[in-house]
């Protein structure tokens, strides 16, 4: 879908091997398949230092002259690294590699520099030209920045009206917690030079009065010793804010983390501070991936929780604009928040999807994982209310088939349809959904359908097939259309990697509402509504 529907100008080789070839020299993968099968229009680059990896480290080469050329033939066009560099003339000196090979890899880089006009002439008079620093924080793109970090925070709990707080009775807020003044934590890794940093602190401080302890010296939090001090300033305060959760010391590339759960003694701070206060208490959580809080979601003295990921430069802002209502959160989750118990009972090197009970494998993902959670993926609350209506859906969808896909093959005991025997073409079950806003607050909200397919051992649980965004007043509604293609993602991938497409009933979920299709094979025959 990246490289057909997106039209991608470039694919990254990583670092691993499948079935024993390094990504970087597997022809079957770059040549076959992303050039060949998919029609990559554009170049294929390397991880950074990939070719080196392969020989250095994964010793699939005896030489490096070997590596270069392996890596050339199997269809990497760029090198990210030296190795390249250093070691393709000779392998072209030992007739290992072809001027062809290496012709062929400048074409397809070549050919996306001049589609950017780097062949143009002066650059200076080129549209892009004259970029340069000043053209990076404009006012636009800040806001830009603080918009994105609004629409990701994800409001996981909010017991009774403990959210938005209150101008008038929220005068004087203490902020706690390890993450509570970050600045270049915020941008994650991989990140730019920002325009400036917005913490937490200095957002909730634009709103109003604050008393400020760290509790914790940072987000390893090894001892109490900062305890007494934030639970004092809670005790002071009309309401309390920690900002927990980790950071790069505790999860980047090359450092993975144990365990699921706030590190240290994160989370006696914030069940200490919770007793503690005379207010409302709100967790703020910043992290990558999920956090097992299972504590914080049961403690009613916690009245709301928030993930806001790593928010990037204004993501203070964002933060205090979502706790004084300014911003009414939409962001949902991007993936299951899972139990400790969860990477108890999972080795790291399994990589199964589906769940086996003689195996005692939980499986992976909301598709195939039926264990408990202690938030589900897709799940974000808003300080308003939402209600689903489908207004107009097909009750019967039918699959034409190819003329000469008539034969047994074209099914499995008549309960599947291999995608590459229909006419997929635009074959698509149309929605017709109403979002009405029951709340007294505008709000966005993010419409996320799936679908349970026919039962199947191969067949997921339920899968997102698809979602919209819709911004709907306060006490109004909005109609919204929805296309779900039938083949690309009504259909599952069996056992064996054939992607088929279930006969029978489609459960489609919308929040809690509930419909039904039936996808009936025909060797003739168009969509039957």
């Amino acid at each position: 879908m990246c490289v057909q529907d997106g039209n991608v100008a470039s694919v990254m080789c990583s670092y691993n091997e499948v079935n024993g070839v390094p990504t970087c020299a597997d022809p079957n993968l770059l040549r076959n398949t992303v050039r060949g099968q998919w029609k990559l229009d554009g170049y294929i680059v390397s991880d950074c230092d990939s070719v080196g990896v392969f020989y250095n480290t994964q010793h699939y080469t005896t030489t490096p002259e070997q590596a270069a050329a392996d890596a050339i033939k199997a269809g990497l066009d760029l090198d990210c690294g030296p190795f390249l560099a250093q070691h393709s003339e000779d392998a072209v000196k030992q007739k290992l590699l072809n001027e062809v090979d290496i012709n062929n890899a400048l074409v397809n880089t070549l050919r996306v520099q001049m589609r950017l006009g780097m062949f143009d002439g002066e650059s200076s008079v080129q549209p892009f030209g004259k970029l340069g620093p000043k053209d990076v924080c404009t006012p636009s793109n800040q806001e830009l920045a603080l918009e994105a970090a609004r629409q990701g925070i994800v409001l996981l709990k909010n017991r009774g009206v403990s959210l938005p707080l209150s101008h008038r009775r929220h005068r004087t807020v203490a902020v706690i917690g390890p993450n509570s003044d970050a600045t270049v934590s915020m941008i994650g890794n991989y990140a730019g030079v920002a325009c400036g940093y917005t913490s937490p602190l200095q957002g909730i401080g634009n709103y109003v009065k604050t008393i400020h302890q760290l509790g914790c010296a940072n987000v390893a939090c090894r001892d109490d010793k900062l305890f007494s001090a934030a639970i004092d300033a809670a005790r002071q305060a009309d309401a309390t804010v920690l900002v927990m959760g980790l950071d790069q010391s505790i999860e980047a590339e090359f450092r993975d983390r144990t365990g699921l759960l706030l590190p240290g003694r994160q989370q006696e701070l914030v069940s200490k501070v919770a007793k503690a206060s005379k207010g409302p208490t709100v967790l703020v959580l910043m992290s990558g991936g999920p956090i097992d809080v299972s504590f914080a979601k049961n403690d009613p003295r916690i009245g709301a929780i928030l993930w806001v990921g790593y928010p990037g430069q204004a993501g203070g802002a964002a933060i205090a604009d979502v706790l004084y209502g300014t911003t009414n959160p939409g962001g949902k989750l991007p993936m299951t928040w899972y139990p400790q118990d969860y990477v108890s009972n999972l080795a790291m090197t399994d990589m199964a999807m589906r769940s086996s009970t003689h195996r005692n494998y939980p499986g992976r993902t909301y598709r195939f994982y039926k264990g408990p959670v202690v938030y589900p993926f897709g799940h974000g609350l808003s300080y308003t209310n939402f209600v689903h209506t489908i207004v107009n859906a097909p009750l019967v969808v039918t699959v034409p088939l190819d003329g000469h896909r008539r034969s047994g093959n074209a099914t499995v005991l008549g309960k599947a349809i291999k995608v590459n025997h229909a006419r997929c073409n635009k074959l698509s079950v149309g929605l017709q959904v109403n979002v009405k806003n029951t709340g007294s607050k505008d709000g966005t909200h993010t419409i996320l359908v799936f679908s349970i397919p026919p039962a199947g051992h191969w067949a997921p649980s339920k899968q997102l097939v698809a979602f919209a965004k819709v911004y709907v007043l306060a006490r109004s509604e909005q109609q919204v259309g929805i296309s779900i293609h039938v083949c690309k993602f009504l259909s599952v991938v069996d056992r064996s990697g054939v992607r088929r497409i279930p006969i029978g009933l489609h459960h489609i979920h919308i929040g809690d509402v509930k419909h039904s299709v039936s996808l009936e094979a025909a060797t003739l025959g168009v969509i039957k509504s």
